[in-house]
């Protein structure tokens, strides 16, 4: 139950504190005293949007904090288990806080969490019912939750919405799987051609670079020879009585050799010398072994740029700088070819995984309308027998189910029939007025709220449309709902706000700077007589409306 609510900087509450009580809650007011900007603050710190605008003149930041006290409540204790926060035997701190720089934060026993977190504990804790809330009896997905909260069909549900995930994604990837096949199998033929004439290149490595040495040396290789063997010839060989280098130096270092008798210095030079004449014997072999290496061959020419040329095709065909980008080219296309064979094997497994999910699928949708139809009397029944008792006499309410294609919530098809003349039941949300409506909604409210065990349940003018004794009955339901649960209820109606344990009054006073300010306070003794008289004669109180206050408060 909601034990405390405090505000701080909300719209038009400066600083507020209420603690709440347990059974039935009564909240009224005059029309714009502010009732639905409590129940704004309330809707915040549950997870509701916030806006900037919600902040109210004192400051730059609102804070609104809401205490729980939720025992035995397992659902709750799950939440607060799976996001690592402390129990506290079952209370719960909830706060919101603004900035006018546009910032958010939440908190949950003061630390700090993600909306979607307030917003999922929320759903635990209380049920507020709005004035415009009477618009879901048009949806079939609500009528189908009450009928499975009524049915017990938690469990049930959970494990098939599992199953429908799982399929889901599996039907997704499995469509993945089969656009990426045909997608490829539109490229096999062409990425094929290109794989084998790219296996049938042989491609290696620094190829390149070695083609493109030799062929500058293929096609000049007859000048290369020339200049080799002019070389030799000028370092070895004897011309024109002209003796060779190499002759020179070895006479040179004869005489060296032969005046180191009388000049020391000379056998250094000689060694020295002939060290030269040694290097420059292995510098005409070595041009030697060239020139006689040097093949001047025009078909081994033809040959390398021929190669060249495929190389430098293949690589202006796929885009690349290098062989080794070309290489990669090539093992992307091979890969092509394994993955295909590997997508049609996931293929495979998706689909005999899906016909099996389906038939598991189709076995949990079978055993939800079994339950879903021997629910479908007794809660009509009971809901019909509500009705009766809020003066609709007449009334037929009875619940048509239909098999539809599997979805999300089965394959069952949900319609509240009504009839408030006796007649054959329609369409609730074609045929139910304004009051009728309010009264539908207050009685599956009543019946939710013994089958979903919700600690706090909120009616904002769910009695609109209706008055007399039919909205005395509706407090008197409201009020036994209040013997299980805290329930609060927003009311103009004093029939209804004569049922309550505890009465809040909101009111709105103007200070003096023109600044409209909300309060809220329990009321009790005179002041709720007052105000349940109000209710009945409007702004000017007279006696008979103080009589017919203290008649509905049983105080005569």
């Amino acid at each position: 139950m909601l034990k405390t609510l405090q505000i701080h900087n909300y719209v038009l509450i400066d600083s507020l504190e209420i603690q709440f009580p347990a059974g039935l809650i009564i909240i009224t007011g005059q029309t714009g005293a502010g009732k639905s900007i409590l129940l704004g603050a309330l809707s915040l710190v549950l997870g509701g949007k916030s806006e900037i605008g919600m902040i109210g003149g004192q400051g730059d930041t609102c804070v609104v904090e809401a205490e729980f006290d939720v025992p035995g409540d397992l659902a709750a204790q799950e939440i607060i288990r799976q996001h690592d926060l402390e129990w506290e035997d079952g209370r719960l701190t909830l706060r919101r806080v603004l900035n006018r720089n546009g910032r958010a934060r939440a908190f949950i026993n003061d630390v700090p969490v993600a909306v979607s977190v307030l917003q999922q504990l929320s759903q635990r804790l209380v049920d507020i019912h709005s004035q415009n809330e009477t618009q879901l009896l048009s949806d079939h997905r609500f009528q189908l939750d009450i009928l499975d909260h009524y049915a017990g069909n938690s469990a049930l549900l959970e494990k098939y919405s599992q199953h429908w995930n799982e399929t889901l994604a599996a039907r997704q990837r499995l469509d993945q799987v089969s656009a990426r096949i045909s997608q490829m199998e539109l490229q096999k033929e062409f990425n094929q051609s290109l794989l084998e004439k790219l296996e049938a290149a042989h491609l290696q490595e620094g190829e390149l670079e070695e083609l493109e040495l030799e062929q500058k040396q293929l096609a000049n290789a007859e000048e290369i020879k020339m200049a080799l063997c002019s070389v030799e010839s000028a370092l070895a060989s004897d011309q024109d009585d002209r003796p060779s280098l190499n002759s020179m130096l070895k006479e040179a270092v004869k005489l060296l050799e032969k005046v180191s008798r009388y000049v020391p210095q000379a056998e250094e030079l000689a060694s020295r010398m002939e060290s030269s004449r040694l290097e420059l014997q292995d510098v005409i072999s070595e041009v030697s072994d060239l020139e006689m290496g040097t093949e001047v061959s025009q078909e081994r020419l033809d040959t390398v740029e021929e190669r060249m040329s495929l190389l430098y095709d293949l690589m202006k065909k796929h885009g690349c700088q290098d062989i080794s980008t070309l290489i990669a080219v090539r093992e992307s296309l091979s890969q092509s070819v394994v993955d295909s064979s590997r997508l049609e094997e996931e293929k495979q497994l998706l689909e005999k995984w899906i016909a099996e999910s389906e038939t598991e699928l189709s076995s949990l949708a079978s055993q939800l309308s079994t339950s879903r139809m021997e629910a479908l009397k007794p809660f009509a029944s009971q809901i019909l027998m509500s009705l009766k008792s809020l003066e609709l006499d007449y009334a037929v309410f009875d619940i048509r189910m239909e098999t539809v294609p599997l979805s999300r919530s089965g394959q069952d098809a949900i319609t509240f029939l009504f009839s408030s003349t006796g007649k054959d039941p329609v369409d609730v949300a074609k045929c139910a007025s304004g009051g009728e409506k309010s009264r539908i909604m207050l009685c599956l409210k009543a019946l939710m709220a013994q089958y979903t065990a919700m600690p706090s349940m909120i009616f904002d003018e769910i009695d609109t449309g209706v008055s007399g004794s039919v909205a005395d009955k509706m407090g008197s339901l409201i009020c036994e709902m209040g013997k299980d649960m805290q329930v609060f209820a927003i009311t103009h109606l004093p029939q209804v706000a004569a049922k309550g344990n505890a009465h809040f009054m909101v009111s709105k006073t103007i200070e003096e700077t023109g600044k409209a300010v909300t309060h809220i306070h329990k009321i009790s003794g005179d002041s709720r007589i007052s105000e349940i008289a109000r209710l009945l004669s409007g702004s000017s109180i007279t006696p008979e409306a103080v009589a017919n206050a203290k008649s509905l408060l049983n105080l005569i």
